[in-house]
């Protein structure tokens, strides 16, 4: 596990994000001292399953004849 500095990560946290998406694990310092690990998610979600989730929250509601522009048109009032 490589360690940053507080001010390195805030300044190079994309990169940093890549690291971790390839496996490893960050300790961020402040001051010499430990505050916080970047590590990979465990188990994430597959985009096949969010999709399937997000159809079955979907079944069943109705927008009784709104259409999508309409709630925009109606949220920007």
């Amino acid at each position: 596990m490589s360690a940053v500095g507080a001010y390195e990560a805030k300044t190079h946290l994309p990169q940093l994000l890549e690291r971790v998406a390839d496996g490893e694990r960050i300790t961020i310092t402040k001051h010499g001292h430990s505050v916080a690990v970047l590590q990979p998610v465990e188990g994430g979600e597959n985009v096949s399953d969010a999709i399937r989730g997000l159809k079955a929250f979907r079944s069943g509601k109705r927008l009784n004849g709104l259409s999508v522009k309409d709630m925009i048109e109606e949220g920007r009032r």
